[in-house]
């Protein structure tokens, strides 16, 4: 399990390289003209129509002609929609981009049916293949033909959208709402939710400097269980780790202090440059954040982004309190993780877009709007922080808002926001 955790884990970031399927497609093309040389020793020649040699040739010809070409071309529209995309959107949102399945797969199309095409002309002009080889390779060519126009008129449709602003907020929605449901209980990532501040144990230290991108809940609870100790992970992913700053704290009996083995427990947090969207959904609601700010921005100023990104905001709070079960038995008992905070969310979800849109009565009016729905869904965290959000986003307007019509248009809709509710204890680690 450990191993095929950190295999998952990779090929997460192997989806986000462009050189992988189009690597894996050249392999299969090359590998497609051996199998077509392996139908000459099936000893099917009278089952086979007989294929004339030069018409299998002027196919090849001209699908090399054309591949490389149009997978030229492929690579360039790419690049300027996800240029488009980064500019119009945010930076962050730039790895989702590329990932985008339907342009890869595009791409590793033509440039596979380049390779295809060269291979299989090469060997069928030297003689490679006997009449049932040549069979099979006319039958491949024409599938390889029609998977190229059906990809080309797919990717077209596709590379169209692509560099909009509204698929780049699709994106980062999905993400994060695939994030924070795989957050859901506890941190998504395993182990028993806490909500206590662990400082007990024998601290485990970062010794690089980075995002914690995954923890490795399996190895942790294979080590914990094979040392009889607990682990209680203090640095979850998404938290920027240094040296001195403790990522996990184990508890143990103290007569077996000097056999522990602490590497494998820093071994379980992989630290990279950058904070990635998979276990991570607080960096979803920051990068929707930073979107809709950009359009509120003087040079943008956009405010129907920003009012599309509050409504993306609500669906995913919607979605994180229509989870009402409690949480589930888990297998990782020797593992405790910190519960992520419902406040910690609002602050990187509503905080920028209220800074930002203060004085743009519209978004104020659909921002208090947003919070006045997520204060009524029953939750007491939710609706604590969308009252504090509320009262936040109303005295920012009120700063920022130079007609008083304007401003008692926000007053009324952020009236709700003079009910209290008792404060909760907040439940996670600052990151």
């Amino acid at each position: 399990m450990k191993v095929f955790n950190r295999i998952k884990f990779m090929s997460w970031r192997l989806g986000e390289r462009l050189w992988v399927k189009p690597l894996l497609f050249c392999l299969l093309s090359i590998g497609a003209v051996f199998i077509a040389k392996t139908a000459d020793y099936l000893g099917l020649d009278r089952n086979i129509p007989r294929v004339n040699a030069a018409s299998v040739e002027t196919l090849l010809a001209i699908l090399a002609a054309s591949m490389l070409v149009i997978a030229t071309f492929a690579v360039a529209s790419m690049v300027s929609a996800y240029a488009s995309a980064s500019s119009a959107a945010t930076p962050r949102s730039f790895t989702l981009i590329i990932a985008d399945d339907v342009s890869q797969n595009a791409l590793s199309t033509f440039i596979g049916s380049f390779i295809y095409s060269i291979v299989a002309l090469t060997a069928a002009k030297n003689g490679f293949f006997q009449e049932t080889g040549l069979a099979t390779l006319f039958v491949l060519t024409v599938f390889v033909f029609g998977a190229v126009i059906i990809t080309f008129v797919r990717w077209v449709d596709k590379i169209a959208r692509l560099g909009r602003l509204g698929a780049s907020v699709e994106k980062v929605e999905a993400a994060t709402a695939a994030a924070m449901k795989h957050r859901r209980f506890g941190s998504g990532v395993g182990g028993l939710p806490s909500a206590r501040q662990h400082s007990q144990g024998q601290a485990v230290y970062a010794t690089t400097v980075g995002y914690v991108q995954h923890v490795d809940v399996d190895a942790l609870q294979a080590w914990a269980v094979k040392t009889n100790t607990r682990v209680a992970v203090a640095t979850l992913p998404g938290a920027f780790a240094v040296p001195g700053r403790a990522l996990a704290y184990v508890e143990f009996d103290a007569a077996s202090m000097a056999e522990l083995d602490l590497n494998a427990v820093a071994n379980a947090f992989v630290i990279g440059t950058d904070r990635v969207f998979e276990d991570d959904p607080r960096f979803g609601l920051v990068t929707l954040s930073e979107i809709a700010g950009r359009a509120l921005s003087p040079a943008v100023n956009d405010p129907g982004t920003a009012i599309t990104i509050v409504g993306s905001l609500v669906r995913l709070f919607v979605s994180w309190n229509d989870e009402t079960e409690g949480p589930k038995a888990t297998k990782y008992d020797h593992v405790d993780v910190p519960l992520l905070s419902t406040h910690d969310l609002f602050d990187d979800a509503f905080t920028a877009i209220a800074r930002d849109g203060a004085g743009t009565v519209e978004v104020m009016l659909r921002l208090q709007k947003a919070l006045n729905v997520l204060s009524a869904l029953g939750n007491p965290a939710l609706c604590e922080a969308a009252l504090k959000h509320s009262r936040l986003a109303l005295a920012r307007a009120e700063r920022k808002m130079d007609l008083p019509e304007d401003l008692a248009l926000v007053r009324e809709v952020a009236s709700f926001s003079r009910v209290t509710r008792p404060n909760r204890p907040s439940t996670v680690i600052d990151t």
